[in-house]
């Protein structure tokens, strides 16, 4: 087991040895941390398919739940041939000389925390989101990375889709005209914790004291553990975890960043559990010139559209197929021409973004300031909920207050 204070000592070491640019035949080795479902059937399964035109191997896979580690060993062992190192602490792969790279996948709770572990031991790192559930953790990870020299990838691949550059070129462009309004409603019939839950999990087989990390210390309790998504502790419920994915492409199309104040309301309306995540919210962003409004409702799949409101049309974006998104003109103040599409813009996906950028250093179509953004409005977000007052961002002093 390697100790906090170790671990750093010898990060400065690692990160100067980490100043290099791979050519075509280096191969570079990644660390996946977290090994869900997440982490294998999307992140390591999509870094997988990029193998021979990235050069990429994977040398170690971290979970703190056995059956997940040794899932991903053989997952990799399978596909690349080799087998990864199976590794329980995520200290002790970041200290491996042999990784380059590492992906987190770990839950909500410990993102940011692992990404500015990670990127002090040298590591370039994709992190899934969102990044950061307070300010204090968010403003340490943002403020780690931009002094270093590493490659970050914020997880919120919906950018990277054709459709979503398309969009975005559009939008700039003047295509939609004044765009006033923003809106998604994203509803389920059960809540996404829900399955999660249903996973059975022994004490024996994982480290619950590594899985609470940075939380309040508490006993054992396996729907904690495997459910963690429907516990606040560790992901603060829809508006923090699913307006991710809007809310990030919000800011890419439009160019905004972050939002200035907010109004949210919500609760436990249909299932009433101990799990004490709101499975209905409703919140509302105002950016410099325009709204923003994201809901959610479980209990029903009946509803969901994400829409761009503009002067001479929607941009009906509900379909996240990667198809350019289509204008919807009717009632429109200026109207274009029915059958209006934005142009295809070509895009890699966003895990072969970041494979590219680790060669050529350059930074990926979802960097750190998008990370910032998305939690500044998640959070914005979470606080009016919590405090039943309007919040605002206060981005000169980088804090949210009451206002």
């Amino acid at each position: 087991m390697i100790k906090r204070r170790e671990f750093f000592v010898g990060s400065a070491l690692t990160a100067a040895a980490a100043r290099r640019v791979w050519g075509a035949n280096d191969r570079i080795g990644i660390g996946l941390i977290g090994c869900g479902n997440r982490g294998i059937n999307a992140l390591m399964k999509g870094a997988l398919q990029f193998r021979e035109e990235s050069n990429i191997e994977f040398r170690a896979a971290c979970d703190i739940w056995r059956q997940h580690r040794e899932e991903a060993v053989a997952y990799a062992k399978k596909e690349q041939g080799s087998e990864p190192k199976p590794v329980n602490a995520y200290r002790e792969l970041l200290a491996m000389k042999e990784l380059d790279a590492v992906i987190i996948a770990t839950p909500d709770h410990q993102h940011a925390a692992m990404l500015t572990d990670a990127v002090r031991a040298g590591k370039d790192v994709y992190v899934e989101k969102p990044l950061a559930m307070d300010m204090r953790d968010l403003l340490t990870a943002v403020d780690t990375v931009k002094k270093s020299d590493r490659i970050v990838q914020m997880g919120t691949q919906i950018r990277s889709l054709p459709s979503s550059m398309g969009a975005k070129a559009f939008i700039t462009s003047g295509g939609l005209g004044k765009v006033f309004k923003i809106e998604q409603e994203r509803n389920g019939l059960k809540p996404y914790w829900h399955r999660y839950g249903e996973r059975k999990i022994d004490e024996g087989d994982t480290d619950w004291k590594a899985f609470v990390f940075n939380r309040k210390a508490r006993a054992w309790d396996p729907d904690q553990h495997s459910a963690w998504y429907g516990y606040r502790d560790f992901s603060r419920g829809p508006h923090a975890n699913l307006m991710v994915h809007f809310i990030d492409l919000v800011h890419h199309i439009t160019g905004n960043h972050t939002p200035k104040r907010c109004v949210t309301l919500g609760g436990t309306y249909r299932f009433k559990d101990s799990r004490n995540a709101p499975d209905s919210v409703e919140t509302i962003l105002e950016y410099d010139d325009f709204l923003v409004r994201y809901s959610t409702a479980f209990g029903t799949g009946h509803g969901n559209y994400l829409k761009f409101f503009g002067t001479k049309g929607t941009l009906d974006a509900s379909n996240w197929s990667g198809k350019p998104f289509p204008v919807l003109t009717q009632g429109a103040e200026e109207p274009l021409p029915e059958g209006t599409f934005p142009p295809e813009v070509q895009s890699d996906p966003h895990m072969l973004n970041w494979l590219k950028c680790l060669r050529t250093r350059q930074q990926p179509n979802a960097p750190i300031e998008a990370g910032y953004a998305h939690s500044v409005a998640v959070i914005l977000s979470d606080e009016a909920l919590i405090r039943g007052r309007r919040m605002v961002h206060d981005p000169a002093r980088r804090i949210i207050r009451e206002g």
